[in-house]
């Protein structure tokens, strides 16, 4: 999208604002006859592709276009990347969910066992059905998927070690 800075009505940094609102991702390029520092500085902050100021050489506005085409493809990749991430998290049972936060906060097959009240096999199980669901080829590309899709690790605490450990001691009378 090309947008003159001065736009009737809504100006074209108020519009780039509103599209950010609305998640509307498109690359933007803005002219301007009466550009200031502090006004590129809020277009190229909120993720213009170029500020070119009146008057410019061709060149320059087909550069801009093709930096904007080129950087549009990329984020559609990535968004599109995302999606089948996103689909692939869906497939996963609520213990696989909860043994992931587990996994991604460091914790060995035998503390998460001891934190859900399961077997260490049964870790391993979903521990691997994760591996296989979301196609993660070792364990930080699963950390990386999971800072990806948002999954947030579990805060252990002090309370909850000690309760873990109180029911390891229980299961073994």
């Amino acid at each position: 999208m090309i947008l003159d800075v001065r736009l009737p009505g809504i100006g074209g940094l108020d519009l780039q604002d509103e599209l950010a609102k609305a998640k509307i991702k498109t690359p933007i390029i803005f002219i301007t006859g009466h550009g200031d520092i502090p006004m590129s500085v809020r277009a190229m902050k909120a993720g213009a592709v170029e500020f070119l100021t009146k008057p410019f050489r061709e060149q320059d506005i087909l550069d801009a276009v093709r930096t904007a085409l080129e950087r549009d493809r990329l984020q559609r990749s990535k968004d599109q990347e995302l999606q089948g991430l996103a689909a692939r998290f869906e497939t996963l049972s609520e213990r696989e969910r909860e043994v992931l936060k587990f996994v991604i906060a460091g914790f060995l097959n035998k503390q998460t066992a001891a934190q859900m009240g399961v077997s260490e096999v049964t870790v391993k199980v979903h521990r691997h059905n994760i591996m296989m669901k979301l196609d993660a080829k070792s364990l930080p590309d699963l950390v990386r998927m999971a800072d990806l899709l948002g999954v947030r690790h579990l805060e252990v605490t002090a309370a909850a070690e000690a309760e873990a450990g109180d029911r390891r001691l229980r299961s073994k009378k």
